[in-house]
């Protein structure tokens, strides 16, 4: 029987989000077969009791490993991985998100793993920053992927920015999109009137809906603003925010002070995405900076159009006036136009929603992790070659001597 492949998965934190799922999807998916998946997580996050539970994966947790700048943390972290790796032994080090991307690949480099991967789910670096912040993030994206084996984006996008960055080579870099069970999202039977009524939704009236963590990165003071103006309008649509953060006292402050609080509904974090997905009539996602928002497969693959921002790969899902609308980073007003124009036309929402029901395969999560299995196999391949070739070359040196 061959041995299994030891593959160690790092992110920094586990909460509900599009990179968390995709990394859990990936560790409990993989062929068991083949490989022995482990997870490695910083700081405590919403999913870590699922992670626990993940049959046939491994988990560890280093809580230094946290997502703000902390030098002290850092380090500590950056010593706390390569201890843990040493130990571990993996083939592969698999990493995620932009903090567990740079120290989990200078750890797995410090512990002397073969063969580093960095899925890139949209760059934390943004123009909101300080230029001098911006220029030391990106020399840090260089400086790792110098020795970075393979990087994996989830967006043409994303891919293309790292490459004008010269974060990596064009051909160290391929594209794997984030994928969802679009099978089990089809089997999805919901009874939309009851699970309204549990949201503390009225049945009778059209939903419109953000699902997102209350963190900057996802503007969700602008989906506030974009309800004031659409209930301004006169609509008699209510609004439903799924997520919880930082930024929540903020949000609700907001509502308050816009005199909102009668149509608009905090939900908290919930599991039933697909069934809230359901209850929507519009999806919104104000987000600033995104890798490929895996809520926009999501919502389209439930037939609900998407009002969203133009970001990095989002219009490789969403077709603007296909399936949804884009909006440029911040327009508020725009965003409101779109999901005016929607409620104001259910048959156009109705023709957009049935179009977002075809999603193509690269949209899957069998065909996402298959793929990322041809990377590894690969990978291993061109491993074993090289040693291989090592090997002979160090015959042939002794056989000289």
């Amino acid at each position: 029987m061959t041995e299994r492949v030891t593959v160690a998965h790092i992110i920094t934190k586990l909460e509900l989000g599009g990179a968390q799922q995709n990394t859990l999807d990936t560790v409990s998916h993989l062929d068991p077969a083949r490989f022995r998946p482990i997870l490695i997580a910083g700081e405590p996050g919403l999913l870590d009791q699922e992670a626990r539970a993940l049959a046939g994966v491994e988990f560890h947790q280093v809580p230094t490993l946290v997502r703000r700048i902390c030098p002290w943390h850092d380090i500590r972290s950056l010593f706390a991985l390569a201890a843990l790796l040493r130990r571990l032994k993996p083939a592969i080090v698999h990493t995620h998100s932009s903090k567990a991307g740079i120290i989990g690949r200078w750890a797995a480099r410090l512990a002397g793993v073969p063969i580093i991967i960095h899925s890139i789910h949209g760059f934390g670096i943004t123009p909101a920053q300080p230029w001098p912040l911006r220029r030391l993030l990106i020399a840090l994206e260089r400086w790792t992927g110098r020795f970075t084996t393979r990087v994996i984006a989830v967006s043409e996008a994303n891919r293309k920015l790292g490459i004008e960055w010269q974060c990596f080579a064009a051909d160290r870099c391929t594209v794997i999109r984030s994928g969802v069970d679009l099978e089990a999202i089809k089997q999805i039977q919901v009874d939309v009137g009851a699970k309204k009524r549990e949201l503390g939704l009225d049945p009778g009236l059209p939903v419109v809906g953000m699902i997102a963590p209350m963190k900057p990165q996802k503007a969700p003071l602008d989906f506030v603003r974009m309800t004031e103006l659409v209930h301004r309008a006169g609509s008699e649509a209510q609004f439903i925010f799924v997520g919880d953060g930082e930024l929540r006292g903020s949000m609700e402050e907001e509502v308050r002070r816009c005199g909102l609080s009668q149509v608009f509904h905090f939900a908290g974090w919930r599991r039933d995405i697909a069934e809230v997905l359901h209850c929507l009539d519009v999806f919104v996602l104000t987000s600033l900076w995104e890798g490929l928002p895996r809520v926009y497969v999501e919502a389209l693959a439930c037939g609900v159009p998407v009002v969203g921002t133009d970001v990095d790969g989002a219009s490789e899902v969403v077709q603007d006036g296909v399936n949804g609308y884009l909006v440029k980073p911040g327009a508020v007003q725009a965003l409101a136009e779109k999901v005016l124009r929607l409620l104001a036309h259910p048959e156009e929402a109705t023709r957009m929603g049935s179009r977002g029901l075809v999603r193509p395969a690269e949209f899957d999560i069998g065909t996402m992790v298959r793929r990322q299995e041809e990377e590894y196999e690969s990978l291993l391949a061109g491993l074993a070659e090289r040693k291989a070739l090592s090997a002979r070359a160090g015959y042939g040196t002794s056989a000289k001597n």
